[in-house]
């Protein structure tokens, strides 16, 4: 799997699009996944827009429950890694973070923020 590091000051205002939630492994027993340290998984999903470009929404992994983080919070993505995989001819990218954690500064409530701390 190719990892490649994503300079979050480049994405533009980044906004928490829903809230945390724990990743499931097995919707039936609702196991939640969990890192190589044993620590629980989550995910964020978070809306990515560019000056002058269209709204994307990626979901990042993250270990531990992020603390503070609401629906529509500007929030700050530390050390992003975007991977790419292919599992038979399925394929995609998936994103994970060492933290993610809200902008409680005004000013950056106001031009926006996302880029790494």
């Amino acid at each position: 799997m190719q990892s490649i590091p994503v300079d979050t000051a480049r994405l533009g205002v980044l906004r928490c699009a829903i809230a945390p939630e724990a990743k499931i492994t097995n919707s039936e027993t609702q196991e939640v996944k969990r890192d190589r340290d044993g620590n629980p998984v989550w995910t964020v999903a978070v809306t990515v827009r560019q000056d002058g470009r269209r709204i994307s929404v990626i979901e990042i992994a993250v270990s531990g429950a992020p603390k503070g983080i609401e629906e529509g919070q500007i929030v700050r993505v530390t050390d992003l890694t975007a991977f790419v995989w292919s599992m038979g001819e399925r394929h995609g990218v998936s994103f994970r973070a060492d933290a993610i954690t809200p902008v409680h500064d005004s000013a950056a409530q106001g031009k926006g923020a996302g880029g790494a701390a």
